[in-house]
Formats: structure tokens, C-alpha cells, sequence
């Protein structure tokens, strides 16, 4: 068996497995929601998902690794249910799919470090023009997976743990430097405000939706990155809390990423706070825009500050992403890591060719497949998308719940989860996950798959 190594240190862990979750989905995907989410009331519902749905999945994922010491695949069968393994792969072809695209997007992230230091503001007039431009944003992205092949082929403490304790402080400062800055410009307490003061008017079943949605995706849930680092976890350490710490570092970052967008909103809009709801294009058009009003010198350091933290937060989620599949080889193939770090990377890459291309490029691309019920043609990326991030991940973290409530057991849980945490059986705690693996997150994750698959694919919205 090759050496899979581990994590050197509690912080270490916490480090990595809070890096796995900050990414695109805090600092792009957030903000987004919550603008199109009207505000507040968005944040308040995604915080609450967090801590009652999310932490508990957390918890067993951490759990499920640690006591198996193995891949997604690999622990279904070493806890002895090999019909279960199917989860695992799932989770893995998940986190594949995931990274095929999610590189793209780091690629275009991290060319506009050099358009925003260039002084190119004009580049978010012309977004649709930059990504398409293939050669130029694939050797980005080309840049971006090789770095995040070198991080992984170190090692777990080597390479993961060092990257991690490193970027997050650095990633953490970053974000509170912009956001004291945006606090200065004029209209930013505009910005505060709709980011703030709750409007529960504003609150539907597509609020509600997508704020638990956004919740379970930007904690790297249900695609077994979590059993993954699980696997490399320490028996000393208490799991329960560190997912509980893991949780807290995870959403105090996405909180302080709109702490530092909405005021760069409210200055640019005057206080109307239009813009905020701006799609995906809030990043790459709105706020390139808002840079370029900051003018000259000025413009370019805070934006070439802001992208070079966006292209931070990525590379801790793409390390992850890249790991699950990396200890699939390594643990069921026997492959060294160095090797099975570069093949897996080169043909993840190759899988998000398409993505790239169906971006302004390709007309094939662009128009790749038009769902039941729908009246316009989808993209290749967004498809990806839809399948992977909307659809596997939440039936994943649904079966991984199932699995270890009625398959594994709770009991078996609880005395994984007890190792390191003495005072944890008994508790109000051990209840709280117990009833949440059990029947919510079962429950609820369940019916968002299915409410998931009939909008996107058959067009049926019933909510």
C-alpha cells in the first residue's frame, strides 16, 4: 500500500478542511446569492443552514474517513457495506466534474490579476470577448491546475497542510484590508444596509432554496472531500470540534466577503444597490467596473489585491477537489502519489475543455443541450453544473446521512465521534446529530435533489 501520510496538527487540519470549503463558492458564489437573494434575509437563512444541516454532515463525513482511513470508495467497503461503494464513486466523478470547470473559472480569475494590474479595466466591458479567448484563459487555467497538482503531489502535511496554514491567515487579512477600504468610499453604508438589516418580505421558497443550497455547496459537502481529509485526521482529535470550527472559519469568510463586496456596490451604484444581484457577472463585470472607477493607480492595486485573494480562495478549494480522486488512485490503484497527482490533473483538464470552450468559443459548446420544458439551449458548463454541483452533491450528502444512521448505524457513529471527545456521548450535541443524520438531512436533502432534477432537467418548478 503507498504511503498516504496525514495531518501534522489540529490547525493543520482545520486549516485544510476550512481551505476545502473557502473558495469560489464564498467569494464569487455568495455575494451573488445573497444580492439576488434580497440581502440580509438571504444571509440570515444561509447561516442557519450551516449550523443545523450542514455541521452534522460534516461531522459524519470527518467521521466516516477517520475510521476507515480511506478514499470515498475505499470506506464503504472497509466499514464492510461494499454495495455502498457506489456513493464513493459518485462523490468522486462529483468532485471531477467539479474541478473540470471550477479551473476555468480560477483561470479567468487569475488572468484578470494581470488585466487589473495592467490598468485593463475595459476588460469587464468585454467579458464575453476574454473568455473567449481560449488559448489565453486555458494557459491560465493550465497554470492554475499545475499549481494545484505541485501542492498536491507534496503530500498531505507536506503540501495541503503547509498551503493551508499559509493562505488562509493570508486570505483572512486580505479580505479585512478590502473591506475597511470599501467602508471608506462614498454610499457604502448603502451597501452595509441591504447586506445587514433583514427584509424577511423578501424571503420565498426560492430563497429558502438556494440558501440551503449555498450552504451545503460552499462546505465542500456530500462529494467525499470531507471523508477524505477525514481519512488523514488523527484519533486525538475531537471531530466534533473541529467541524464545528471548520463550519465557523468557512462562514465568517463568506460573511466577510460581503462585508467587502456590497459597499463597493453601494458606491458604485450610488446607493441603489443595483448590480448586486448581477448573476456571476458581479464578479468579473460589476466589481472590474467598480475598479476602474477607483481610477489609475489606485484601481489597479485594489483590484489586482481582489483577484489575487479570489485566485487564494480558489487554489485551497482546488487542492481539495484534486485530493479526492488523487487518494482513489493511490489507495485502490497503488499508484504513487507524485504519478497519480499529475495523471489525475492532466485528464481533469482535458475533462473541462469543453467548459472552456462553450464560454464564447464554440457555438456547439455554447448551445450544448436544451432541457425538457425549456425554450433556450444550455451551455456546456452550466450543465456540468447543474449534474454535479446541484444535483450529485446534495443526493450524496442525502445517502451519506442515510448510510450512517440506518446502514452503519448511529452507535457506530457515536463511538467514532466520541474518540478524542470524552464528553460527547450523553450530550445535548450527540442528540442534535443523532435526529439530524437520522431524518433531517436525509429528508431535506432528498426532497432538494428532487426539486433540483424536475426544475433544471424537466422544467417542473414546484416551488
Amino acid at each position: 500500500m503507498a504511503t498516504r501520510g496525514g495531518f501534522s496538527s489540529r490547525i493543520g487540519f482545520i486549516a485544510a478542511a476550512a481551505g476545502s470549503a473557502v473558495g469560489l463558492g464564498n467569494i464569487w458564489g455568495f455575494p451573488y446569492e445573497v444580492g439576488s437573494g434580497g440581502g440580509a434575509a438571504f444571509v440570515v437563512l444561509y447561516l442557519a443552514f450551516c449550523f443545523i444541516l450542514c455541521f452534522p454532515v460534516m461531522a459524519t463525513e470527518i467521521a466516516i474517513g477517520r475510521k476507515t482511513e480511506r478514499n470515498p470508495v475505499g470506506a464503504f467497503a472497509a466499514l464492510g457495506y461494499k454495495k455502498w461503494k457506489w456513493i464513493g464513486k459518485m462523490g468522486i466523478i462529483a468532485g471531477i466534474l467539479i474541478l473540470s470547470f471550477y479551473n476555468v473559472i480560477a483561470g479567468w480569475a487569475f488572468g484578470y490579476i494581470f488585466e487589473m494590474a495592467a490598468g485593463n479595466f475595459g476588460v469587464a466591458e468585454t467579458f464575453g470577448d476574454y473568455t473567449s479567448q481560449v488559448f489565453k484563459v486555458g494557459g491560465y487555467g493550465l497554470v492554475f491546475m499545475a499549481t494545484t497538482a505541485f501542492v498536491v503531489s507534496k503530500g498531505i502535511s507536506g503540501g495541503i497542510e503547509k498551503m493551508a496554514k499559509l493562505l488562509m491567515p493570508t486570505l483572512i487579512i486580505m479580505i479585512i484590508g478590502l473591506v475597511v477600504y470599501g467602508l471608506t468610499l462614498p454610499n457604502s453604508m448603502d451597501g452595509i444596509k441591504f447586506y445587514l438589516v433583514p427584509d424577511f418580505t423578501k424571503i420565498n421558497g426560492n430563497t429558502i432554496y438556494n440558501a440551503m443550497g449555498q450552504a451545503f455547496f460552499s462546505l465542500s459537502l456530500g462529494m467525499g472531500a470531507l471523508i477524505t481529509y477525514g481519512s488523514y485526521v488523527s484519533k486525538k482529535e475531537n471531530i466534533v470540534t473541529a467541524a464545528a470550527w471548520v463550519t465557523v472559519v468557512d462562514v465568517s469568510i463568506a460573511f466577510l466577503a460581503g462585508l467587502m463586496i456590497f459597499p463597493l456596490i453601494g458606491f458604485m451604484s450610488g446607493g441603489t444597490m443595483e448590480g448586486a444581484g448581477g448573476g456571476p457577472a458581479l464578479i468579473f463585470v460589476t466589481l472590474a467596473q467598480i475598479f476602474g472607477e477607483l481610477g489609475g493607480s489606485l484601481g489597479a492595486i485594489v483590484g489586482t489585491g481582489f483577484f489575487l485573494l479570489l485566485c487564494f480562495a480558489a487554489l485551497t478549494s482546488t487542492v481539495s477537489l484534486l485530493e479526492v480522486p488523487v487518494s482513489y488512485v493511490v489507495d485502490e490503484m497503488n499508484i504513487r502519489r507524485k504519478k497519480a497527482v499529475w495523471l489525475v490533473a492532466g485528464v481533469i483538464f482535458l475533462i473541462g475543455i469543453p467548459s472552456l470552450l462553450g464560454n464564447g468559443y464554440s457555438d456547439f459548446f455554447n448551445n450544448f443541450i436544451t432541457y425538457i420544458g425549456a425554450e433556450n439551449p444550455t451551455d456546456f458548463m452550466s450543465m456540468v453544473i447543474s449534474i454535479a454541483n446541484e444535483s450529485m452533491l446534495p443526493l450524496g450528502g442525502c445517502m451519506i446521512a442515510f448510510f450512517a444512521a440506518h446502514v452503519w448505524k448511529r452507535n457506530n457513529l457515536d463511538d467514532e465521534l466520541a474518540i478524542g471527545a470524552p464528553n460527547y456521548k450523553g450530550s445535548f450535541v450527540q442528540k442534535y446529530l443523532n435526529f439530524a443524520i437520522a431524518y433531517l438531512a436525509p429528508i431535506v436533502l432528498g426532497v432538494m435533489f428532487i426539486l433540483t432534477v424536475l426544475s433544471t432537467f424537466f422544467g417542473i418548478d414546484l416551488i
